[in-house]
């Protein structure tokens, strides 16, 4: 009886504790009200009416307006350098004139970083971040559809997952991290624009801060976390080698998901900028998928409860980290997607939360060498050049090699079987 009366007593401290510190994290109520509320900002940055929120338009300053309000509403101060808003401009090619004054060529663009504060009056700040900018009518060119025919209109991409998903994630964080009692820090909450050409806002930010940068403890960001695939149940997280506490905090989250992480503290979105400061910062993103950079990226392809789930997490580990400190920045080696320059494409788009051995292929484009090649998405790359396709990374090394014209043999796995290509670039 008193070893049993031990054992309950033992149970009940244990579940104290755990409850302890999770007990202001989101319960069932805020899931469900948080789910609500993202459904309702992808909703309004993903319709038609923005056209695709693209820098320097009438639909970026509808997507401002609206962050600016859910601030206000929130009890988030303006911190920028015209009240939320923090005006920058350059100069960029036209692809598709649609929606402008000019038939071509070059354009001057004025985008705008949305920024607000929540002052805690302590040593250091978080930044939490998201782009909230998009490819319009693909005025400038980054879109991965391909028209059936030459007289087909220009087409609104509307981003919902790239990246109204990141731009509403940030929103509900800053209503949780308003009303949570964590205090140790201060919060700069940063919606970013003209990412999708160049993570301009970002870089214009870290150039000329609002704050002083040697305050800032770390960066989270948020682009794509509107897509969380129910079947894998897991996403991923790049960054993580940029101070050793990252996997620290990580192994102390609650959640169910599977999160696959990545040390590289470079890659194609904004945290990058906030690296080449010396700023440890972590990129929060769901994956890939067929939508990506199409006007098929619309709003009922989201998993709005997985997109709630990711909201949490990124609330404990931000919790999780609340000691006041500033956490010791540690360079990582850096990503090849932004250094190496490619001669030719293959045409596919990785799985990058794939976690075996090779390239999973979420898609294909059509009359590229890998679809020309036969390559279908499902399939593995395992080979490429006589040359073993460990990952995504090694498969890029691997690509670089080679120029236009050349021609190589390839290894897929479809199902069980293996299967030998041609892959004529």
């Amino acid at each position: 009886m008193k070893n049993k009366l031990l054992y309950i007593v033992l149970i009940f401290i244990s579940l104290f504790q755990v409850n302890s510190l999770f007990a202001q994290l989101l319960n069932q109520a805020e899931l469900e009200q948080t789910a609500r509320q993202v459904k309702k900002h992808i909703k309004y940055l993903a319709d038609d009416k923005l056209q695709g929120r693209l820098t320097g338009t009438k639909g970026e300053k509808l997507a401002y307006t609206y962050i600016i309000k859910q601030f206000k509403k929130i009890g988030i101060t303006p911190k920028g350098e015209q009240g939320y808003l923090q005006p920058f401009s350059t100069k960029k090619n036209l692809a598709n004139p649609h929606g402008h004054d000019h038939d071509s060529g070059a354009v001057i663009i004025t985008g705008h970083n949305v920024i607000g504060y929540l002052n805690h009056g302590a040593k250091y700040t978080v930044v939490i971040g998201a782009h909230y900018d998009h490819l319009g009518y693909n005025e400038f060119g980054h879109s991965t559809y391909k028209p059936e025919s030459t007289n087909e209109k220009p087409q609104i991409h509307n981003g919902a997952d790239d990246n109204a998903s990141g731009t509403a994630a940030l929103i509900e964080l800053a209503s949780q991290l308003k009303n949570k009692k964590y205090q140790q820090y201060n919060y700069l909450f940063i919606a970013f624009s003209g990412e999708e050409e160049g993570l301009l806002g970002s870089n214009y930010f870290t150039k000329h801060p609002t704050i002083d940068t040697s305050t800032i403890a770390f960066m989270i960001n948020m682009d794509m976390v509107g897509r969380l695939d129910t079947t894998k149940n897991s996403f991923a997280i790049s960054g993580t080698g940029t101070t050793p506490k990252w996997k620290e905090w990580i192994n102390k989250v609650n959640s169910d998901l599977k999160v696959k992480t990545d040390d590289a503290g470079t890659g194609a979105s904004d945290h990058t900028s906030f690296y080449y400061i010396n700023i440890p910062a972590l990129h929060f993103f769901t994956g890939t998928h067929y939508d990506y950079h199409k006007p098929s990226d619309d709003t009922e392809k989201i998993n709005f409860t997985g997109t709630v789930k990711i909201i949490d997490y990124i609330l404990q580990l931000v919790i999780i980290s609340d000691a006041g400190s500033k956490p010791l920045f540690t360079p990582t080696s850096q990503d090849s997607s932004m250094k190496v320059s490619f001669k030719v494409t293959l045409g596919i788009m990785p799985d990058y939360l794939f976690d075996g051995k090779g390239v999973k292929i979420d898609g294909v484009t059509p009359n590229k060498p890998a679809a020309l090649a036969g390559i279908k998405r499902g399939d593995i790359l395992l080979m490429l050049g006589g040359k073993t396709v460990e990952d995504v990374k090694v498969y890029m090394k691997i690509l670089q090699q080679y120029k236009k014209g050349d021609q190589t043999e390839g290894v897929i796995l479809r199902n069980t079987e293996e299967i030998k290509i041609t892959i004529q670039f």
